[in-house]
């Protein structure tokens, strides 16, 4: 079994992009898992704390990051890739030791079928799965089995949604429309909308904008011009989640 790492790219206007970063493994198993579980989860980071709802709708992802949560596996891992403009990514197990150059790389051995909807876009705070680019390794296009992104995105003007809608009718189906609901919040609050319906939303951020705007204003060596130029924080943005049973949201 071997690992393979790619990034997402930037867009422009006339591009889609279809890239993350984590490793390809396989087989995920669901088994097991209480449906009574809550949806609601704190993200406490060394930048404050974020609150995030699951979807009931995209079961596997849901039921899999309620697992790994019960098991502590994200604690202590880092958001180990960070882009203003785009997202905040995290939930390599790698990212504990003391190697940056492992941070994207790692998982729990396993991959998640995709679970794409098209309620579900990739609007400011939209949590979703991370995941190798379609292709020989991933045909499927299977989401990581721990790797998550959070969105921060940015505002796009309506010409250049109807530009990626054109192009999304050519690559993904004739049928696809941006909806009405995700142009007005692309175009007022911000997202990133090349990535819908290529990966799974499967949650979002109800508090915390304040902290995912804190963490998407780190240094990295990108940011100051240093070589490498990754995009890892060069202070450590180290998390620990839990679940909240008797959290209602206002």
């Amino acid at each position: 079994m071997y690992s393979t790492r790619s990034r997402f790219s930037l867009p422009t206007l006339f591009s889609i992009i279809t890239t993350s970063v984590l490793m390809t493994l396989s087989g995920c198993q669901n088994e097991g898992f209480s449906q009574d579980e809550t949806s609601y989860y704190e993200i406490t980071t060394s930048f404050g704390t974020m609150i995030v709802e699951l979807y009931d709708e995209t079961p596997g992802h849901r039921d899999n990051f309620r697992k790994l949560v019960a098991d502590g596996f994200y604690d202590g891992t880092t958001f180990h890739r960070v882009i203003p403009g785009f997202m905040i990514q995290g939930g390599d197990p790698n990212s504990k030791d003391d190697d940056p150059n492992n941070d994207g790389l790692g998982g729990p051995g396993y991959t998640i079928p995709a679970e794409f909807n098209p309620n579900y876009f990739h609007k400011k705070g939209a949590l979703a799965a991370a995941r190798t680019p379609t292709g020989p390794t991933n045909p499927n296009s299977e989401s990581s089995g721990s790797q998550f992104y959070i969105i921060e995105g940015r505002v796009f003007p309506d010409d250049v949604l109807d530009q990626m809608e054109a192009q999304k009718r050519q690559t993904l189906s004739p049928e696809y429309r941006i909806k009405p609901e995700a142009r007005e919040i692309y175009t007022t609050r911000g997202g990133y909308p090349p990535l819908d319906m290529e990966y799974t939303v499967f949650g979002e951020i109800i508090t915390g904008f304040d902290v995912l705007d804190k963490i998407v204003g780190v240094d990295t060596p990108k940011k100051l011009g240093q070589f490498p130029a990754t995009d890892r924080p060069i202070q450590n943005v180290t998390m620990t989640i839990k679940p909240l049973y008797d959290y209602s949201p206002e």
